[in-house]
């Protein structure tokens, strides 16, 4: 009998984009080094983001 496992991303769901413009040589550069580091660009930003707040968060 197989049990059901829950995801860890299933308890913080992406359900929302932001869409950015940026220099597409700043982008080519970001997404190689993602990817020398073994990661994404995406979960970086996140990453970022939910950095960014938390300080905000802090200051207030």
């Amino acid at each position: 009998m197989a049990t059901k496992k829950k995801s860890k991303t299933s308890k913080t769901r992406k359900d929302s984009q932001l869409i950015i413009r940026i220099n597409g040589g700043e982008r080519d550069e970001f997404v190689a080094l993602c990817d020398e580091l073994d990661t994404s660009a995406a979960r970086e930003i996140r990453r970022f983001i939910r950095e960014f707040l938390l300080e905000r968060a802090a200051q207030t």
